[in-house]
């Protein structure tokens, strides 16, 4: 068993030394991580990752907290992917000023325009405080104190940090399952405005027909600016008198391109993956993915036919399609991947090894139990299959469901005594009436037909069959017709009788009911299957020890290298660049594919750009999160933007491919051509040269 033992971890170490897999803090970055990036291509000493005055971190930022940018000049000019800003574009955008459909370039800083509930943060610092938590008896405590415990010192730090600086705000993270806790350190700035936009037609170019495929011609860009106040250059809410921020750095572009095999590195915010997950999860994560493909596709059929029937239904509900769209493509290509894989047979296959490992070594003797684990997801697995189309049916997906929970779940009361109510916000602007009532009728009738656990739910349905003779949809128009909820200015008094016998508040009260009841049953699972989970981490990295590894996609600061590079799939090379010609191809069927259709000055537009790249493929690691991640060459300067991965690795979030896992980037010339030649943004070109 010994020599099988080293014959296995010398594999790992010879895999580990050619794939370009991982998501690296870089406060710890290890050294033979830093040699490898050496070995490919990167020109610079250590400390110019994170260290140094003018660290190439110090230029990317978190944007709104789901997206990554970078700063790319000395006034707070902001990169980041067009589908990152399209809710900002889509809420400026009307039927007069189309924004979304036309594109927007600021002519001056007066132009440029604010946005609600958008920031931009900067990483200050992160450290490893485990040990600290360990002293303190975290070891020992069950997952419940954990939780409270966390908090407590989550809020003892972030007090103590603000004392000291009230520009700055505090995280405290588990990594690595959990096994490991690190305290970040950001900055946050919040008058962020847009500043230039292409029109949809490019920044959205290929639309769900090419998206997570590749080649691709995408120009998935926007630009926004960082304000500050005038006197500190510090964080500052919205004031007409802010004036643009200057950072300690900015990221320079490059304008030399690539070839292939050229080092490629990415910093950014990845949300979230889940590479150490067991068989079991992987299992369960089939189910969720299979579920959520199939009521989105019934939910994005409705809003496509009332998208295609207005020009002011499409402009509220753009957005609202492109993300729902996105990962319900991306549940049915990370579904087909892990088939194609055989992924779950190689993680079992793993696992077994693992276990030979822990026999032999008595780590976690008593701890990590295979069959306790398998015991438990399959407890849960009903609970969380009734809760994934309670989720994909109804948060979130129609206003009067969001409203109806709402004042069960979060509304505060105004007044005292009798006198309390509750008003609901007029957002009318956000959503269209007839689109959400067919939405919500649709979904309760989907519902009806894909659950197999017939008891959740139960009232509303008798009621539907009772009182409406089975129709779904009539039901749906009787709730919008009648309930207050969906009155313009209407208050609700949550302290008399009539308060539940609004049809709205009470429909609110079976979900929220419902919600309460799955989730607490699962709660009774979930702190046993989060254990398991975290020895299984911890097991994996104590066989591994000789290889250094990183955590899971969490939403803090990463690091990707890799290089620019094709792939292979069935003999067929994938090319590592697309150019021009091949966009202007597409854009010449856009009468047939409304996905390829372009503004007509866009055809010329792009013929005059001869053989300009437009996106390329590296190796770079990347999932949810990163898009807008500024792509560096080995140099530290800014050659692209991330915004895709290829459906072909789209199991990656749970396993990397490092054959076929491949980052799509658009090209920073690219970007350039349509500044300065469709937008004639000559002032934001000027100023990135400075």
């Amino acid at each position: 068993m010994k020599k099988l033992l080293f014959s296995f971890l010398t594999m790992l170490v010879a895999l580990g030394a050619k794939a370009d897999e991982g998501m690296w803090t870089l406060y710890d970055l290890p050294q033979a991580v830093y040699e490898q990036m050496q070995g490919y291509g990167y020109q610079l000493p250590y400390d110019q990752l994170y260290k140094a005055d003018d660290a190439i971190m110090k230029s990317v930022v978190c944007f709104s907290g789901y997206c990554s940018g970078v700063v790319v000049s000395p006034d707070g000019l902001v990169f980041t992917n067009h589908h990152c800003g399209f809710e900002a574009i889509r809420s400026h955008s009307t039927v007069e000023h189309d924004y979304m459909l036309n594109g927007f370039c600021a002519k001056s800083f007066e132009e440029e325009l604010p946005n609600e509930n958008m920031f931009v943060a900067f990483m200050v610092d992160q450290k490893d405080v485990t040990d600290e938590l360990m002293k303190q008896g975290l070891g020992t405590m069950s997952e419940k104190e954990r939780s409270i415990f966390l908090d407590s010192i989550e809020n003892e730090m972030s007090k103590q940090l603000k004392a000291k600086d009230s520009t700055l705000r505090l995280e405290l993270k588990p990594f690595y399952e959990g096994n490991r806790y690190f305290a970040t350190t950001y900055r946050d700035f919040t008058d962020l405005r847009l500043v230039f936009t292409i029109p949809k037609s490019m920044g959205k170019f290929g639309g769900e027909t090419d998206n997570w495929m590749w080649p691709r011609q995408t120009c998935d860009f926007s630009v926004f600016r960082i304000y500050a106040d005038p006197k500190t250059n510090g964080p500052a809410a919205y004031s007409k008198d802010n004036v643009p921020y200057h950072p300690e750095h900015w990221a320079r572009i490059s304008d030399e391109g690539y070839k292939e095999g050229d080092f490629s590195m990415t910093i950014g915010y990845p949300g979230s993956t889940s590479r150490y997950l067991s068989s079991y999860g992987i299992e369960e994560r089939y189910v969720q993915n299979a579920i959520r493909a199939q009521v989105r596709g019934v939910k994005q059929e409705v809003m496509k036919r009332h998208m295609d029937a207005s020009e002011a239904v499409r402009i509220k509900y753009d957005s609202k399609y492109a993300q729902s769209s996105n990962y319900w493509k991306n549940s049915i290509g990370m579904n087909k991947c892990i088939d194609s894989i055989q992924l779950i047979q190689q993680k079992r296959d793993f696992e077994k090894t693992l276990q030979q490992w822990q026999k032999n070594s008595g780590f976690l003797a008593g701890k990590l139990n295979f069959d306790k684990m398998k015991e438990l997801y399959g407890q849960r697995i009903k609970l969380m299959e009734a809760y994934m189309y309670w989720m994909e049916t109804f948060r979130r997906t129609d206003e009067l469901s969001t409203r109806a929970m709402f004042v069960h779940n979060g509304a505060s009361p105004v007044g005292k005594g009798k006198r309390q109510r509750i008003t609901l916000k007029d957002n009318s602007e956000t959503f269209d009436q007839a689109t959400d009532c067919e939405i919500l009728g649709t979904l309760l009738q989907n519902f009806r037909q894909q659950m197999t656990q017939k008891q959740y739910l139960s009232a509303v349905y008798e009621l539907i069959d009772k009182q409406f003779d089975g129709d779904c949809q009539k039901y749906a128009d009787f709730l919008y017709a009648e309930s207050k909820l969906m009155k313009k200015g209407a208050r609700l008094y949550p302290n008399k009788k009539s308060f539940m016998k609004d049809p709205g508040v009470w429909f609110g009260f079976e979900l929220t009911d419902m919600m309460n009841q799955l989730r607490e049953g699962m709660q009774k699972i979930n702190d046993s299957i989060a254990i398991q989970e975290r020895y299984l981490c911890d097991a994996k990295i104590r066989m591994e020890q000789d290889l250094p590894h990183y955590s899971d996609a969490n939403m803090t600061m990463r690091l990707s290298y890799g290089q620019v590079k094709e792939y292979n799939l069935g003999g067929k090379p994938s090319g590592y660049f697309t150019a021009a010609p091949s966009m202007v191809e597409k854009m010449k069927t856009g009468d047939r594919i409304e996905d390829y259709k372009v503004e007509p000055e866009m055809i010329p537009l792009m013929e005059s750009a001869g053989n300009m790249n437009l996106c390329f493929l590296t190796t770079n690691d990347i999932t949810g999160g990163n898009s807008g991640s500024p792509m560096f060459d080995g140099k530290n300067r800014l050659i692209g933007l991330a915004f895709d991965g290829n459906w072909d690795s789209l199991s990656s979030d749970i396993f990397f491919d490092s054959h076929l896992a491949r980052c799509i980037g658009v090209d920073i010339r690219y970007v350039l051509f349509m500044m300065d030649k469709w937008g004639h943004a000559d002032r934001l070109i000027n100023e990135m040269k400075r």
